[in-house]
């Protein structure tokens, strides 16, 4: 038996990072965006606009969570996929 090509393993170690960088990213991101949120906030009528703000910022926080959760995932599987391959290739070179 054939162990898996060692291109398999560099094109998951390449995606990976990839998916990986978007994730991170996207977690800046999240953290940058949360940082212009204010706790509370005691406005009159006349600073409506700021409330309007605010709820804007958290409505991009808000839509960031399902895609950072989907990026982590795919990270975490790709991770898994590179151990498992890793780990193929190796007992398949000492058999």
């Amino acid at each position: 038996m054939e162990s898996i090509s060692p291109n398999v393993l560099t094109y998951l170690l390449i995606t990976w990072g990839a998916v990986t960088a978007v994730f991170l990213g996207l977690l800046i991101w999240q953290s940058i965006l949360s940082n212009k949120e204010d706790d509370q906030l005691f406005l009159d009528s006349a600073e409506d606009h700021m409330a309007k703000e605010q709820r804007e910022v958290v409505a991009r926080i808000t839509r960031l969570s399902r895609p950072i959760t989907t990026t982590g995932i795919a990270s975490a599987a790709l991770l898994l996929a590179i151990a498992g391959v890793w780990l193929y290739n190796g007992l398949k070179m000492n058999w």
